[in-house]
């Protein structure tokens, strides 16, 4: 039986992944790039998928940072938004992280019906494939999206992601998966610049999280797991 990656996007379809399949849930603008962040300072990350779990789950820990944005907007009483960036500069990392975003948060929260759920970003794309690719024969990179599209950023990341995989001796699933690894295949980190979730973040100044994410490529060896509600870090592969 062959081993298969194929790519898709949008909380909803996880649920057609769920016989079988890891997911490597991906929001590189900003929600996996920020959980990441938050697990690589030593943070416990709870990424939640309903703003009505916010609170449930605030009670249960000590003192959180409540972080996050829905609909672009930071919730009233957050301590602060879906930023990378500022997350990086905060040296409270004693305090465990809830987090929530428009969709990528969705997508992670969804991976815990499938046989596994990773978290990945541009961060740690090359650690994730080095450690799927000896222990699962069915992944599928699962892009957040935004406002009913699969933006660049994202695709980017699945694709290379993907692109690996292949190498590594699996298969697409599907002509759309080749399509979209072919697209991005040697592409340079910032080839997603022109896209809508940078625009995004230009006419909100919010630049330096892109600053952020183009600064922070493939720096860290560390994958990352959805279990129990929360994300915690495994040892790399090799």
């Amino acid at each position: 039986m062959p081993r298969t990656v194929v790519i898709d996007c949008f909380p909803e379809n996880v649920q057609k992944y769920r016989d079988g399949y890891a997911i490597v849930a991906i929001d590189v603008i900003r929600a996996t790039t920020t959980a990441i962040t938050g697990l690589a300072q030593g943070r416990r990350v709870f990424p939640v998928a309903l703003i009505e779990d916010v609170v449930g789950l605030a009670s249960k820990l000590q003192n959180p940072l409540v972080v996050g944005e829905l609909g672009g907007n930071m919730p009233y009483g957050f301590d602060m938004t879906n930023s990378p960036a500022e997350l990086s500069q905060r040296t409270d990392v004693e305090r465990p992280m809830i987090l929530i975003s428009t969709s990528g948060t969705q997508v992670i929260t969804e991976s815990a019906k499938c046989a596994a759920g990773y978290v990945a970003c541009l961060r740690n794309y090359s650690a994730q494939i080095a450690y799927l690719a000896g222990r699962h024969d069915k992944i599928a990179a699962i892009g957040a999206g935004s406002r009913g599209e699969f933006r660049e950023e994202d695709q980017l990341c699945c694709a290379w992601i993907a692109e690996g995989l292949v190498r590594a001796g699996f298969e697409p699933e599907n002509d759309e998966t080749r399509e979209i690894i072919r697209r991005w295949s040697g592409a340079p980190p910032d080839a997603f610049t022109g896209g809508k979730s940078v625009d995004y973040l230009r006419r909100s100044g919010q630049l330096r999280d892109l600053d952020f994410i183009l600064s922070h490529v493939n720096d860290l060896a560390d994958v990352y797991l959805f279990q129990n509600g929360e994300i915690v870090k495994l040892p790399a592969a090799g």
